[in-house]
């Protein structure tokens, strides 16, 4: 696990996000087939269409997730962070998915119409439920894997030529491995090291894995759910 921690520059090993990384299984998700497919750009067409209308339904309830960090915040910086999460997500993030799916046939329309798939409903219940009954480190622990695992994957995929050279799947890699989004990842690893530093305990750090672990797993069934066309 060094070796993978040594090629994410925005994680150090001894960050807590550094440290929640290796008590999971991480290569079980960044290097997901469908990860892997989409890098080759082998991945089904029908398969990513149906990551993407997916993916709309989860980016609006990541963004409630971040809403419920502004009230769990016991700050002033806390509360900005959180809110300026919210509006990059409703603002910025979220019309660059509609426009992106919008290439690939999928009218926002459309998408807000789709039932959500269990995995959808499981990974975003589970990240507002860790919420709800935990503290703002308990949630910002459970929204960690995705942020930081789709920087990891865009860095990766966008530093090899080959999955760049006429691959469908391009913009999708260029988005996350855009220095926008790389500085995102960089504000988040620091944001969860604050929290840490006044909430976290030697005793507490099992509890805060587990829901680490647990939101890791749920992105690995996210790539499932595309990959196998699941409901």
């Amino acid at each position: 696990m060094a070796a993978a921690i040594a090629n994410r520059p925005y994680v150090p090993a001894d960050s807590l996000v550094g440290r929640l990384i290796a008590s999971t299984d991480w290569p079980a998700y960044v290097e997901h087939a469908f990860v892997r497919q989409l890098g080759q750009g082998s991945l089904p067409e029908a398969c990513f269409r149906h990551y993407l209308g997916q993916d709309y339904l989860f980016l609006i309830h990541f963004a409630r997730a971040y809403a419920l960090a502004v009230y769990k915040s016991d700050s002033l910086a806390e509360m900005r962070h959180a809110a300026g999460m919210v509006k990059a997500l409703l603002d910025v993030e979220m019309g660059m998915h509609v426009e992106f799916c919008a290439g690939w046939g999928l009218g926002e329309a459309e998408m807000a119409a789709l039932p959500e798939a269990t995995a959808t409903m499981a990974y975003t219940r589970y990240v507002l439920e860790r919420g709800q009954s935990g503290d703002i480190l308990d949630l910002y622990a459970a929204l960690a894997p995705c942020v930081v695992g789709y920087g990891e994957i865009g860095a990766r995929l966008g530093a090899e030529p080959a999955a760049l050279a006429r691959n469908p799947y391009r913009p999708w890699i260029e988005m996350y491995a855009s220095p926008e989004y790389q500085q995102l990842v960089t504000a988040a690893v620091a944001q969860l090291d604050r929290l840490g530093r006044t909430r976290m305990t030697d005793a507490r750090f099992p509890a805060l894995a587990k829901t680490f672990d647990q939101a890791t797993r749920l992105e690995v069934g996210f790539w499932r759910m595309g990959l196998g066309l699941e409901s």
